[in-house]
């Protein structure tokens, strides 16, 4: 039993590295793992929260020399300064929507068919924007992005609120969607990711205390550590990837994934813990 138990902990951090930055949705594939392995429950949905927080910490050691000197930048420098309130403001919308709805949101979508089904529009969604995406886009870099262009972005993020949607996935289609490059989509997406998800990840923490004990920690470090190191090499390998690359087999991944994840459902392949 202890093996299983550390096993599904390890996975679930595998999961979340490997998905979270993917436009593939972390949560979907989080939701479907934990079905397979027969792992479900209150404290689990905790954990797959909280263990956000390690991938997190892979995309700010990689940027970190841009994160302090945007720190340091702050009392002085317009440019930090812009950066700053432009990450703010497209945090605010999921901010709102997630504290009015997300009990209903766990409570009445987290399930398979939930997940399938946004695999399969997210992913028309993506081969629909790299079709449309023609010619120079208007914003090049984070630095040239307007508040307005934030406000679109944090708009877009609050897709994700649906488990299989993806963030980054609605981020950065959503960017290209609203005349950033793949490249400035990608970075704001991941420069995004920093505030909601520690913020998503210590509220769930503290809200959900009670399900919580010391003994707890140990299976939530080590998923956390586990997603910190995927979600590293993902990362890394993510941004040579788009430099050159469109998402259109992540699309097309999403609708094959999802489209099985709908047949083994229908034909009692798999018994899904909800």
């Amino acid at each position: 039993m202890a093996i299983d138990f550390w096993t599904s902990a390890v996975v679930l951090g595998v999961v979340e590295g490997v998905t979270e930055f993917l436009p593939i949705s972390s949560t979907g594939h989080l939701i479907l793992t934990s079905g397979l392995m027969g792992w479900g429950g209150d404290k689990v949905k905790v954990f797959e929260i909280a263990i956000q927080t390690g991938a997190i910490f892979a995309v700010m050691l990689i940027y970190w020399q841009r994160l302090w000197s945007t720190v340091r930048g702050l009392p002085s420098k317009p440019q930090a300064q812009t950066f700053t309130r432009n990450v703010l403001v497209a945090c605010f919308p999921a901010v709102i929507l997630g504290l009015a709805f997300g009990k209903a949101i766990k409570a009445h979508l987290f399930n398979a068919h939930t997940v399938a089904l946004a695999l399969i529009v997210g992913g028309l969604v993506i081969l629909w924007a790299e079709r449309r995406q023609q010619g120079q886009a208007r914003v090049n870099s984070v630095d040239e992005m307007s508040a307005l262009d934030a406000l679109k972005v944090g708009l877009a993020q609050c897709l994700a609120l649906i488990p299989g949607t993806s963030r980054s996935g609605a981020t950065i289609i959503g960017g290209m969607w609203f005349g950033l490059s793949r490249q400035t989509a990608t970075d704001f997406s991941f420069f995004l990711a920093i505030p909601t998800l520690i913020g998503a990840g210590v509220y769930s923490l503290y809200k959900d205390r009670a399900l919580l004990a010391w003994d707890d920690a140990s299976w939530f470090a080590v998923g956390t550590v586990v997603a910190f190191i995927s979600a590293w090499f993902v990362v890394k390998w993510l941004l040579r990837y788009v430099a050159t690359h469109s998402f259109a087999p992540f699309g097309w991944y999403r609708i094959v994934f999802g489209a099985l994840v709908l047949l083994s459902g229908e034909l009692g392949w798999v018994q899904w813990v909800d």
